[in-house]
């Protein structure tokens, strides 16, 4: 948070540092819905898997509900993830949208005060 000289306490000091900030981490939390993406699906394929072969593992009743389970929080996993990357991919061509747009309007102001 930074403050203003009156006291008051906003969230960022200007657009422009919001942006900045925001462009640096878009990327890491991209990656990041990536891996977990990928690993979720490995994992949500292993205890399927696990399923499928149960009957040769002589599994029990406990073991097998628990493996339902698992697989129903990485089923959800799944989509959470996938919506978030679908979030990530929408707003990351609006964002650098809006730097381009600052850049220019920044290039501009500059311009014009060197006139």
């Amino acid at each position: 948070m930074s403050e203003e000289k009156n006291g008051k306490v906003y969230p960022v000091t200007s657009l422009h540092e919001f942006l900045y900030e925001l462009d640096k981490e878009w990327s890491k939390f991209r990656n990041g819905t990536i891996i977990s993406l990928i690993s979720s699906v490995v994992l949500f394929i292993l205890v399927v898997g696990i399923l499928i072969r149960t009957r040769h593992f002589g599994l029990g009743l406990v073991d097998f509900v628990l493996l339902i389970f698992v697989g129903v929080l990485l089923a959800y996993s799944i989509y959470a993830m996938y919506s978030q990357f679908r979030f990530f991919s929408r707003w990351e061509r609006r964002i650098g949208l809006l730097l381009h747009m600052e850049d220019e309007i920044l290039a501009e102001k500059l311009g014009e005060k060197q006139a």
